[in-house]
């Protein structure tokens, strides 16, 4: 199989091109995969130039064609404005329109605060569904105060299990992490329905131990 993990970091190193390699390494663990690595930032010129003459430069063909012929990809982009990198953003709109049709795409971001973090939900996620991939249920996004914290080696070992999974064509597996348990919703209404007695049952569904109902 053939893994793409498009990074649009600009700094050297990246924080963003860092996340991709952790998640790239947690996806050879579970589905071994040749990699290669796009860095959008070294094509910034030949895209520009693309835009206005209308053809690809040498290495952008090339990243082109390795992201249409990949089996799965992986993305990455610093946040900014609340959203994505406009380079970012600028090569996948060079892309065919059916480059990505049926492709399992892994979406991940970085930025300097939490408060960012819904960007993989409000811009990642639309603009790889309307591309028709297939984006993965976990997106995983780090900001500065989460690297060496705890939850996000978790979050990027489920979400590339997930990338794997789709990859491969295998069912997603693993128990939940995140300490929860999924009360079906037909048992949480029968919690709710009146009692024999004319009151309500005093059975409390997922609420957390030591929090007020």
């Amino acid at each position: 199989m053939k893994l793409v993990v498009v990074s649009a970091g600009l700094s050297v190193p990246s924080s963003t091109r860092l996340l991709g390699d952790r998640l790239a390494a947690a996806l050879g663990r579970q589905a071994p995969a040749e990699l290669q690595v796009v860095e959008v930032r070294d094509l910034a010129v030949e895209i520009a130039h693309h835009f206005t003459n209308g053809f690809p430069g040498r290495n952008l063909s090339a990243a082109l064609d390795a992201v249409t012929a990949a089996d799965g990809l992986i993305v990455v982009t610093p946040v900014f404005s609340a959203s994505y990198s406009g380079l970012f953003k600028s090569f996948f709109d060079l892309l065919d329109k059916d480059a990505l049709a049926g492709k399992p795409v892994l979406i991940a971001a970085t930025g300097g605060t939490a408060r960012h973090s819904l960007v993989l939900d409000h811009a990642l996620r639309p603009l790889f569904s309307h591309l028709r991939a297939v984006v993965v249920p976990t997106g995983v996004y780090a900001a500065s105060e989460d690297w060496g914290a705890e939850g996000l080696d978790d979050r990027i070992e489920r979400a590339a299990g997930e990338l794997a999974a789709l990859m491969t064509d295998r069912p997603v597996s693993g128990p939940a992490k995140d300490g929860f348990t999924v009360v079906p919703f037909a048992e949480q209404l029968a919690a709710l329905s009146p009692a024999a007695d004319g009151h309500f049952g005093e059975k409390t569904v997922g609420v957390p131990p030591g929090l007020p109902r």
